[in-house]
């Protein structure tokens, strides 16, 4: 008996909360984040992120195009933000070849096959 007690001692003590109402506390956020998800996701679920290669090339060749002077490309089209990343696929290693570098933008949906005729692709890579 002693044995299991002693044993329990330190489960109990991991598994109970240092402080308070753990299932309220967490009821609480819990309904507060998807609150917030909700919000959030109201706004971003009808926006895609279209990309083109930003020209870069391995060995510092090839001249980068700037995100803002890619950005022209797009027209009249909203642009909540951009970036400029890799698009993670391997590559081969040898000068002068394509870094996979790229410059992404997040656009209305609706807008996407505008940005497509532009010579944006959808961005997948996320």
């Amino acid at each position: 008996m002693k044995k299991l007690i002693t044993a329990l001692i330190p489960v109990l003590i991991l598994a109970a909360c240092s402080h308070g109402d753990c299932r309220g506390e967490k009821k609480k956020t819990s309904q507060a984040e998807a609150t917030g998800a909700a919000v959030a996701s109201s706004n971003t679920t009808d926006r895609v992120k279209v990309f083109k290669p930003d020209g870069s090339l391995q060995c510092g060749q090839g001249k980068k195009i700037a995100i803002a002077e890619m950005q022209k490309d797009l027209g009249a089209i909203q642009v909540y933000s951009t970036k400029n990343q890799n698009d993670g696929m391997m590559r081969i290693q040898v000068c002068g070849s394509p870094t996979g570098n790229c410059n992404v933008y997040e656009i209305d949906r609706k807008d996407l096959a505008v940005a497509q005729k532009a010579g944006f692709k959808e961005w997948l890579a996320e």
